[in-house]
């Protein structure tokens, strides 16, 4: 009989961490099963770019502070204690609502080795990388970048 897999533990201050020009990212699982991280923005900051995952559902528990998320067509508001489950497939963009600081636990599932794309994000939030320079990788992060301009604001019918 083949051993079990051993369990992963982080114990604290041992997980990855970037840091962003509007907030800080921890990683403290990469690939297999899930990744998991925790982000913290600053008040008002956007999370990510509008995009989507092909292979990953990205569920998110919010520790603290609103959360602002663009999912589809829809413009939600989730703060301390909510959950948010975005399937594969669906645009999304995120960050801190107005006047609010974030505080987020994200797990994408099943897991993809991601800690590069977050340290390209950290890059470019700091001006020392370009956007450009993650369009060729989508594939190997499975982030798809989507074009939703002004994301903040409710689409118009």
């Amino acid at each position: 009989m083949e051993a079990p897999t051993p369990a992963l533990v982080v114990q604290p201050g041992e997980a990855a961490g970037a840091t962003l020009s509007d907030g800080a990212f921890e990683l403290l699982a990469d690939g297999g099963a899930v990744s998991a991280s925790r982000l913290t923005l600053t008040t008002g900051a956007d999370g990510a770019p509008p995009h989507h995952h092909k292979l990953s559902h990205e569920v998110f528990y919010v520790l603290g502070g609103t959360m602002l998320f663009r999912l589809g067509d829809t413009l939600t508001t989730v703060g301390k204690g909510g959950l948010v489950i975005i399937p594969p497939g669906l645009p999304h963009v995120f960050g801190a609502a107005e006047g609010q600081e974030a505080d987020v636990y994200v797990v994408l599932s099943p897991g993809i080795e991601r800690f590069g794309y977050f340290e390209r994000l950290a890059e470019i939030s700091r001006g020392e990388a370009e956007f450009a320079s993650l369009m060729p990788e989508q594939d190997r992060y499975d982030v798809h970048f989507d074009d939703i301009p002004d994301w903040r604001s409710a689409p118009s019918s």
